[in-house]
C-alpha cells in the first residue's frame, strides 16, 4: 500500500509539473525605432535650365582659360544655370530658348550683331574694344587709371628694399606718366613717411628716367642700366607703354625688383614681385546679378587686383599690407595723386 501511495503522489507531482506556463526568457534591451533621414534633394539641371555660355578662343591659354571656366561654372551653379564653353558662337545657339546669358572673350565675335538678333539674352564683352553698351549689350571697361598702380607700386617697393631706393621708367612728354611718377613718390612716402636714410647720397629717390618717345624698344635697356647701374636703384616700376617682353626679361636679368601691370606676353622675369592689372574675373562677378536679371547696356569697371605674386618676394605678412592699401585706394580712402 505504501508503495502504491507513494507512486500516486510522485505521478500527481509530475503532472503538475507539466501544467506550468514555460519559463518566458529575459530579453536584452529593444532597439527603440528611428526616424530615417529623406536624403536632400540635389536639383538636376534640364534641358529646360536657363544656359549661360562663355565664349573663348582656342588660342586663350589654359590657365587663363580654366580660370575663365572655373568662375562662370560656379556662378551658373550659385544660380541654377546650365554652362557650356563656346570657341565660336552659332546661330543655332543664338536660337536656344533657354539661352540667357553669353559672356565672350577677345577678338570680338560679333556681339553688336548678335545682341540685336537675341534680344532676350544677356551679352558681356569682357576687354573688347570699340563696343558701346545698350540695350542687352554690357561692357566690361579696361581700367586705364595709372593713378592707383602707380602709388602701390611705390608703396611696395619702399617696403622691399633698404633705403627706399627705387625708380621709375616712363615716356617722354606723356602727362599721364607725369601723373604716375607723382603717384609712385607718393606711395612711397604714405609707406615711410620721411623716408629718412642712413647713407648719405646725392641722389633723391625715388628717381626716374624719360624715354623718347620715338627711341627704338630694343634700347630700353640702356636708359634702365642708368637707373640700376648708376643710380643703385633695387627696385623698378615700369610703364606699362613701355612694357615688352624682351625688354622685362632683360631686366629680369640684371637682379632688380620689378613691378608691373603687365608680363607683356612673356614669362615671369626673374626679380618679378607682382603685377597690379585690372581684375576681369572680380568684374564678371560683380555684372553677373545684372546679367542674370535681365538688366543689360551696363559698362563695367574692372576692379584693380594683384596677381603674380611671388610670396619669396613679397610674403604673406606683405602682401596682406599691400592689399590693405589697395583696398583703401580703391575705396577712396587714400588719394594718390595729392591736391
Amino acid at each position: 500500500m505504501r508503495v502504491k501511495f507513494v507512486f500516486l503522489v510522485v505521478l500527481a507531482l509530475l503532472l503538475t509539473a507539466c501544467g506550468q506556463p514555460a519559463a518566458t526568457p529575459v530579453a536584452g534591451p529593444t532597439a527603440v525605432p528611428t526616424d530615417t533621414p529623406i536624403p536632400t534633394a540635389t536639383i538636376m539641371p534640364t534641358l529646360s535650365t536657363p544656359l549661360a555660355i562663355l565664349v573663348a578662343p582656342e588660342t586663350l591659354d589654359k590657365n587663363t582659360s580654366d580660370l575663365y571656366q572655373k568662375t562662370m561654372y560656379d556662378l551658373a551653379q550659385k544660380s541654377g544655370f546650365r554652362f557650356q564653353v563656346r570657341n565660336v558662337l552659332t546661330p543655332e545657339d543664338l536660337a536656344d530658348s533657354t539661352l540667357k546669358v553669353v559672356v565672350a572673350l577677345p577678338p570680338d565675335p560679333g556681339l553688336a550683331a548678335m545682341a540685336a538678333s537675341a534680344p532676350n539674352v544677356q551679352f558681356l564683352a569682357v576687354d573688347i574694344p570699340n563696343l558701346t553698351a545698350g540695350g542687352n549689350l554690357s561692357v566690361l571697361a579696361p581700367n586705364n587709371a595709372v593713378e592707383i598702380p602707380a602709388f602701390l607700386a611705390g608703396y611696395v617697393a619702399a617696403m622691399l628694399v633698404e633705403e627706399y631706393h627705387i625708380g621709375m621708367l616712363i615716356p617722354k612728354d606723356d602727362p599721364n606718366a607725369q601723373l604716375a611718377l607723382q603717384a609712385f613718390a607718393n606711395g612711397k612716402t604714405y609707406y615711410c613717411g620721411l623716408c629718412n636714410t642712413f647713407y648719405m647720397t646725392t641722389i633723391t629717390y625715388p628717381t626716374y628716367v624719360e624715354i623718347p618717345a620715338d627711341e627704338d624698344p630694343a634700347r630700353y635697356g640702356g636708359y634702365a642700366n642708368v637707373l640700376i647701374n648708376d643710380r643703385d636703384v633695387d627696385a623698378l616700376y615700369i610703364y606699362p607703354s613701355l612694357a615688352n617682353a624682351d625688354f622685362l626679361s632683360y631686366v629680369g636679368t640684371t637682379g632688380v625688383l620689378l613691378i608691373g601691370t603687365t608680363l607683356a606676353g612673356g614669362p615671369r622675369p626673374g626679380g618679378w614681385v607682382m603685377t597690379i592689372q585690372p581684375d576681369t574675373v572680380k568684374a564678371i562677378e560683380l555684372a553677373w546679378p545684372n546679367l542674370i536679371a535681365g538688366q543689360g547696356g551696363q559698362t563695367v569697371q574692372s576692379p584693380i587686383g594683384l596677381v603674380d605674386i611671388d610670396p619669396g618676394i613679397l610674403t604673406p605678412g606683405r602682401e596682406k599690407l599691400a592689399r590693405e592699401t589697395l583696398d583703401a585706394l580703391l575705396a577712396g580712402r587714400i588719394l594718390p595723386i595729392t591736391p
